[in-house]
């Protein structure tokens, strides 16, 4: 496309008044931006660093579960990965502030002045140039003036081909300085972008490498995240071996006042003959008006049919026993029924708080009863090691394995009769004395 000296020189002006006028306030908005760009992300980076570190509070709540503890594990290592990735994020973006922010503050104050600089001398530089163009042009109407009377006319002839040659050579010198000027604006404006674009280029590949970084950590870790979370029903082996025991020796109810233990209906049909010796021990406290905790974990593994089989149990064993007076004083009498205390085992541990007549354990400790029957589903025994005696809930312990071996002897009917029949016998040979 043919452009004209005059219409290139306007292309010329108007770039260099572009650059001044659009470019350059346009990198001022755009420091001004980019400066709120990093202060938002300095927040998003800040929120981000305390919502994981409450990600990382919650798993150390999980990792203390028995259940849940690979699950707080997960928990902790996603909050260190996304705030290790943040890190990076707050690297990338400081990166951001140096290359382009901080470039741009410098440039853009240097670049008006120097823009307004060159323009200016261009513009006289053509302005000069047009000038001596004119003033030749003028010299030549002049001399064709004075050739124009037929005097010397070979000696302004001369001169007329001289200004000739002059204003020829200064049109082309004027021609160029355009041209040259035209693509010295184009190339300066051209730089300036150039410089704008390089400059994001490098942060885009900065990101992209953060990205990348981020993609590659993230994909090592999410398919083990996904695994563990994958079947919520899931129960560790270890802890279903400890439900089970739990399960097994005693039956829990499924609300209300825990049902008495195994171990406590075998010893029901005895208990009068165990009150009247704790008569002799020292006082106890009364039992805590409110009910007895449940185990923790006890509800979530109820087996209601357990509850009703311990229920139907403990009906038929009361049923059964005949005159319970009887039973006393047979068992008195001839020693056939053997008063021993039993011992239970700690499944979970319990602490007393303030409550001076509740029983502080831990986990396995072994407790001796001294009160044979619940009451609101607490017991009342004495620490097998430091000797502190106090209530505990029941559903808190099991029978301990070797005391289940000694159940407690009750002489059926007829072994009742023949021994009361002993006892009658003997009393006849045996002379009173007063």
């Amino acid at each position: 496309m043919s452009r004209g000296p005059e219409e290139v020189n306007r292309l010329t002006e108007s770039t260099y008044r572009n650059v001044m006028e659009q470019f350059n306030p346009g990198l001022r908005n755009l420091i001004n931006l980019g400066k709120n760009y990093e202060k938002a992300v300095n927040a998003m980076i800040l929120a981000g660093k305390a919502y994981y570190d409450g990600v990382a509070k919650i798993g150390e709540i999980a990792s203390g579960s028995p259940v849940s503890t690979e699950l707080g594990h997960v928990l902790i290592e996603i909050s260190s990965i996304h705030k290790k990735l943040n890190e990076r994020l707050d690297e990338n973006f400081r990166k951001f502030h140096k290359e382009i922010i901080h470039e741009l503050e410098k440039k853009t104050e240097l670049d008006v002045k120097y823009m307004n600089a060159t323009l200016k001398r261009y513009q006289a530089e053509h302005r000069n140039k047009l000038d001596s163009l004119e003033k030749s042009q003028a010299e030549l109407k002049k001399i064709r003036r004075k050739s124009q009377g037929g005097r010397n006319a070979l000696k302004y002839e001369h001169k007329e081909m001289e200004y000739v040659e002059t204003i020829t050579s200064r049109q082309n010198e004027i021609q160029k300085f355009i041209a040259d000027g035209c693509k010295e604006a184009l190339l300066e404006e051209k730089r300036r972008f150039c410089f704008l674009v390089d400059k994001h280029c490098s942060f885009a590949n900065h990101i992209h490498q953060y990205h990348l970084q981020s993609a590659e950590l993230i994909n090592s870790k999410l398919p083990k995240w996904q695994e563990t979370c994958g079947d919520a029903t899931k129960v560790p082996e270890k802890i279903m071996n400890m439900i089970e025991e739990i399960k097994t020796p005693i039956s829990t109810p499924m609300s209300g006042t825990p049902l008495p233990s195994p171990m406590i209906e075998r010893r029901s049909m005895v208990g009068r003959d165990y009150d009247t010796l704790s008569k002799y021990s020292p006082k106890i406290p009364s039992a805590p008006s409110a009910r007895a905790l449940t185990s923790p974990l006890i509800d979530m593994f109820n087996n209601p049919a357990t509850v009703a089989q311990n229920s139907e149990r403990k009906n038929n064993s009361t049923g059964s026993s005949d005159d319970p007076s009887l039973q006393r004083s047979v068992s008195v009498a001839t020693g056939l029924n053997r008063v021993k205390k039993q011992k239970v085992k700690t499944i979970f541990p319990h602490t007393a708080g303030a409550n001076q007549t509740l029983l502080s354990f831990a986990q396995g400790d072994v407790i001796t009863l001294l009160i044979s029957e619940e009451k609101d589903g607490w017991l009342y025994g004495e620490h097998e090691d430091t000797k502190v005696r106090g209530w505990f809930p029941s559903s808190y312990t099991k029978l301990l394995e070797e005391n289940e071996k000694e159940t407690v002897s009750v002489p059926g009917p007829r072994m009742m009769q023949m021994g009361l029949q002993s006892l009658l016998f003997s009393a006849e040979k045996i002379p009173l004395l007063l």
